[in-house]
């Protein structure tokens, strides 16, 4: 195989020839570094590029597998990490010039667990501000491998431009309200949100940290699978991780859907921030799961119409954060964080714990859903990839009057996880996310529906021109 065909492979495929030793991490690093250099001056995904170090993590990779000492499925993987996550003695800006000259000392356990699997760290990924924006970026915006003139969607903007463009193997993102599955959508691919409390949160820049998880980005549920089995788990760091047992993701792919019951969520589906084309493609997606085997019924979870303004309260947060930026550099803070920023400073506390209320109302009729399906389905955006805007002021009108993240902030707000899978394009050729949710911790059903649905369609197949 042409090394310059590596980058096309996906993870899965990558971790099993390099397993077998039928290509070499060192040439796959390689690959991907030239295709960097090559290409992402006009995708702006990544914000640093850590070339040597990737070059010697993939050696030390290459000599371990060669030795008989294999890792498992991440190892001599190469990957991409936000830029809101530490890593020691490199760059890590959370997406704002205020942070530029930051290098932290450690890294982050999600780092750290990365390279105990093996992985290689190709660099830090593009974003938008302390991922607390869902379109504006103080750096460079990225672009929609899909088309040039488009948004990947936030916040984990550079996560979802570097995978789709074939520029990482896989990313890690980061999901507050929607900024894993988000960009996954826009930019056809997989994106999860795992049940909060399953990934270390160690060493990572706060947005709203009661809602904030780190999830994976890949062109396949497998590679999510095998991405999250390498971060996941209890951390004695953060004290509100979970110690439930973290199962073998990648070998719960197996087996089919007949017999799991699944719910489409009304509030979310029928809701004029879906337009027609969307819908069309979400409803189709569940026709095919009742195809294959699935007992498939709508039902209603109420709050799911509110979760918006549920989420806008409790994202006060983000300016109790960074407070001191707030009195003493608010200049430095970009327009739509600053306006938001300012707002949150002056919500009456009675607003906030209002908010919290309403969050755990909203909870309960998700779990509450959950108690009578296996899954919950719904879009996972309500538009296509929207044009680029130089200042999107307010993030609703860059998206045509519409907040295309609202749809995914319900299955945040309740904690449980979430995953993202194309299940179709518009007439312009723009991809469409089906969102998949299921009970907390159950992320093994949600990655094998996922994965039943993606294996049988074509829609995971097909390739930006890039």
């Amino acid at each position: 195989m042409n090394k310059s065909d590596l980058p096309f492979l996906t993870a899965s495929e990558l971790s099993k020839l390099m397993a077998a030793k039928e290509i070499s991490p060192v040439e796959v690093t390689e690959a991907y570094l030239e295709r960097i250099e090559a290409l992402d001056g006009k995708f702006r995904s990544y914000l640093t590029v850590t070339a040597d170090a990737a070059l010697e993590a993939a050696k030390r990779a290459e000599q371990e597998i060669a030795q008989g000492n294999h890792r498992g499925p991440m190892h001599g993987v190469p990957v991409a990490v936000k830029d809101q996550i530490y890593t020691q003695g490199t760059v890590t800006t959370g997406g704002s010039p205020v942070f530029k000259d930051f290098i932290p000392t450690f890294d982050a356990t999600v780092i750290a667990n990365l390279k105990a699997a093996g992985a290689v760290l190709l660099g830090k990924l593009n974003m938008t501000e302390f991922a607390t924006s869902g379109l504006s970026h103080q750096f460079d915006p990225p672009r929609n491998p899909w088309d040039l003139e488009r948004s990947t969607g936030g916040s984990s903007s550079g996560s979802g431009a570097a995978t789709a463009a074939f520029l990482c193997a896989t990313a890690l993102g980061e999901d507050t309200g929607g900024s894993v599955r988000f960009p996954a959508s826009w930019c056809g691919l997989a994106g999860l949100r795992p049940t909060w409390g399953r990934v270390s949160r160690y060493g990572v820049m706060p947005g709203v940290r009661s809602m904030d998880t780190i999830g994976p980005l890949g062109r396949t549920v497998e590679d999510c699978a095998i991405t999250l089995a390498a971060i996941a788990g209890y951390d004695p760091k953060d004290r509100l991780t979970s110690d439930e047992p973290v199962p073998d993701y990648q070998a719960a792919l197996t087996g089919g859907i007949n017999g799991l019951k699944v719910g489409i969520v009304r509030e979310l589906v029928y809701t004029d921030l879906v337009e027609e084309e969307v819908r069309k493609s979400v409803l189709d997606a569940a026709a095919k799961m009742k195809e294959l085997g699935a007992q498939v019924d709508e039902l209603s979870i109420p709050l799911a119409a509110n979760a918006g303004a549920i989420s806008a309260a409790i994202r006060v947060e983000a300016p109790v954060t960074y407070q001191d930026l707030v009195r003493n550099r608010l200049r430095d803070i970009g327009h739509d964080n600053r306006i938001s920023y300012l707002v949150g400073t002056i919500m009456p506390a009675s607003y906030y714990y209002k908010g919290l209320r309403l969050r755990s109302l909203i909870r309960d009729q998700v779990l509450a859903a959950l108690g009578g399906v296996d899954l919950l389905l719904s879009p996972t955006t309500g538009v296509a990839a929207q044009l680029l805007a130089p200042d999107p002021v307010i993030d609703s009108k860059a998206a045509g009057g519409r907040i295309p993240w609202l749809l995914s902030t319900t299955f945040s707000l309740a904690n449980v996880p979430a995953l993202s899978v194309p299940c179709g394009f518009t007439a312009s050729g723009l991809p469409i996310g089906l969102q998949i949710a299921g009970r907390p911790f159950d992320e093994s059903t949600v990655l094998r529906a996922g994965h039943v649905y993606e294996q049988e369609t074509d829609w995971h197949t097909r390739r930006p021109d890039v």
